[in-house]
């Protein structure tokens, strides 16, 4: 059998981000505000996790749908020039690559922190639905170990066929992971289904207890651990929790000063995977996640901040 060429692929969207930060809070009647800084950066949870784990020295390649245009030119050469293999991406003649505007509410004020930090995404779908399950093919999916799935939600037009991409992918001997981002409709359709084939899911505290109704976030792992082999949840700033059968273990997230929460989670992502790719305990791997989660919100955008391994190790404490 062929050794795989990649040990990632992501089947995602693809959408890069114009991040405002400063105060951003609109006022209409063609009221002109001026924002502190405006960034325009790699976007979309699967772009941003893909060039995290290129960053961190992993193999990466990426099927999705763009446009000829100057966001799709942009996102390509920025995703190659961070490691990230783009000669699977279906380029659209005439289409539209989809965008999204960030209004980031400053989250310090002076020398302190502040508690107005937040912030607020006005998105242009364009393209991001357009991939479908059966643009994978076999062959694509045979030069690889793991398949990473995000923005499900997004991704109308992925989603019905993601269930037998996942079960293709487990017959060609990948691993595969799951992180859905939240369901506008509240109604989590489908996901009995679709997390008995995902091997690793990755929500926030959002997510889990809304997906599970549970009243805590433990219950709500244990919830999702019987029907999901692991699950890494994010906490952000309480850090992550992390089961695997009946092991469960936590993380602390880095004490620092957060400019952008953009794309923490997908870097937390890209950790997690790193560690179990490389047969990592459960302990260690969600270590490096909550680091690389937490180092990433150093500089503004999803992917300005993203650590090397070596820089992320340093934050990682030894294994008991």
């Amino acid at each position: 059998m062929t050794k795989p060429i990649f040990d990632i692929l992501v089947a995602g969207e693809i959408n890069p981000d114009l991040v405002l930060s400063g105060d951003v809070t609109p006022e209409f009647d063609q009221v002109e505000k001026l924002v502190d800084s405006a960034t325009l950066t790699i976007g979309s949870s699967s772009a941003i996790f893909a060039c995290g784990v290129a960053r961190l020295g992993l193999k990466v390649a990426f099927a999705g749908v763009c446009g000829d245009d100057i966001f799709g030119r942009f996102m390509l050469d920025e995703m190659s020039r961070r490691g990230v293999e783009v000669s699977n991406v279906f380029i659209v003649p005439g289409g539209q690559t989809g965008l999204s505007v960030i209004l980031n509410r400053s989250f310090v004020s002076g020398s302190q922190p502040s508690a107005q930090g937040d912030r607020a995404i006005l998105t242009h779908s364009g393209l991001i639905a357009a991939l479908k399950a059966d643009a994978v093919t076999d062959a694509l999916l045979s030069q690889s170990r793991h398949l990473h799935v995000a923005s499900y939600f997004l991704q109308t037009a992925l989603q019905s066929g993601l269930p037998g991409l996942f079960a293709r992918a487990h017959a060609l001997g990948l691993t595969t992971s799951l992180d859905t981002n939240w369901d506008p409709s509240g109604e989590w359709r489908g996901f009995d289904e679709l997390l008995r084939q995902a091997d690793v899911f990755f929500p926030n505290e959002k997510e889990a207890l809304a997906l599970t109704g549970a009243v805590s976030i433990e219950a709500a792992t244990d919830v999702l651990c019987r029907k999901c082999g692991t699950v890494a949840l994010k906490l952000g700033a309480q850090g992550a929790l992390a089961c695997h059968g009946k092991e469960t273990v936590r993380a602390t997230a880095l004490k620092l000063q957060v400019l952008d929460t953009v794309g923490a989670g997908d870097s937390f992502d890209a950790g997690f995977l790193y560690g179990r790719l490389n047969g990592w305990s459960l302990e260690k791997s969600l270590s490096l996640a909550a680091v690389c989660g937490s180092l990433s919100t150093r500089r503004a955008g999803g992917t300005s901040a993203q650590p090397t391994l070596d820089e992320a190790m340093k934050y990682v404490p030894p294994a008991g």
